[in-house]
């Protein structure tokens, strides 16, 4: 069987954080299932800003990406893992700018349906680890849900770990516990998917799936027919209504 990679991303300007820790307890627990693991710090790579070519010319979002820096780099270290863990600190309800950038650069992976029909990262899978002195926590692991998922990735049940404190996170038994299992959980669920490599899940010519079928003019229909119910028991509850008196009703 082929070997799992598991590529972790510490997006933390503190390499000695917390948020490394959980990482590091995932990457472990990954490897411990037989996983290939490899953890990058993003602080450690200039990443500029996404300059947004693809607003001008959708084609033009293509590897190797439009600017002079190191995202290149980081995005090939992805294109070649079959697992993505990130783990990053809070910064105001939402990821470190630093890994923002990244993520606005992954565009370019998902840009490819559009080029040569399918998400250079469809099926791959990811976890999440979010870790602040106060709250946003969940806001960001939901954040980076979203994103990773409409760049393809698969989300395993179970796939998130977070840590809301300044104590040392090792001490948290659930922050411990649920970074271990992503760990496993991305792991085994990579190995599934593996096996079955070829299967193809986002698919660019659906409306021409739906159109042979005729299910927008049926979807119409339907909508419309549930409308004209719907407005009818309305309008007789409605008569019914003006027949009161109102003044019956007050407290």
């Amino acid at each position: 069987m082929e070997v799992i990679k598991v590529l972790g991303l510490n997006a933390s300007p503190r390499k000695y954080g917390n948020t490394y820790k959980l990482l590091e307890i995932a990457l472990e627990t990954a490897s411990i299932y037989g996983a290939e693991t490899k953890l990058i710090h993003i602080y450690d790579y200039n990443i500029k800003p996404c300059e947004g070519c693809l607003s001008d010319e959708q084609l033009a979002c293509r590897p190797p990406c439009i600017n002079d820096d190191d995202s290149w780099v980081l995005m090939k270290e992805i294109l070649e893992s079959d697992v993505l863990i990130i783990a990053t600190p809070v910064f105001w309800y939402g990821p470190s700018g630093h890994l923002k950038n990244l993520i606005d650069k992954l565009t370019i992976f998902e840009n490819m349906i559009f080029i040569d029909g399918k998400s250079w990262v469809e099926g791959k899978v990811a976890g999440f680890i979010a870790v602040g002195a106060e709250a946003g926590a969940m806001m960001t692991i939901a954040y980076l849900m979203s994103v990773l998922n409409s760049f393809g990735y698969l989300i395993p049940p179970w796939a998130l770990a977070y840590y809301q404190g300044v104590d040392d996170v090792l001490k948290s038994r659930e922050a411990v516990m649920d970074s271990a299992n992503i760990g496993k959980i991305v792991v085994e669920v990579a190995k599934l998917l593996k096996s079955d490599s070829s299967r193809k899940w986002y698919e660019p010519n659906i409306l021409e799936v739906l159109r042979e079928r005729n299910i927008l003019t049926q979807v119409a229909n339907k909508t419309e027919n549930l409308k004209k119910e719907t407005i009818s028991k309305r309008m007789e509850t409605a008569k019914k209504l003006l027949q009161k008196n109102p003044n019956d009703y007050k407290l």
